[in-house]
């Protein structure tokens, strides 16, 4: 289960790619996420997936 709140899903997930994923991808196969549910609700408060940085810019 992911945070629902923006700002707290934000930090949850860039979290996660810094320490245990080498992709956005790879985090939304291993926790049953759609990537578009991810990107839709950080794209609403103005982040972007850098894939060069492999987080959330």
């Amino acid at each position: 289960m992911i945070p629902r709140e923006p700002v707290m899903l934000l930090s949850f997930v860039n979290l996660k790619l810094r320490d245990y994923y080498g992709s956005l991808d790879a985090l939304c196969e291993d926790l049953f996420v759609e990537r578009e549910e991810i990107t839709e609700r950080l794209e609403a408060i103005n982040y972007h997936y850098d894939e060069e940085k492999n987080q959330f810019v």
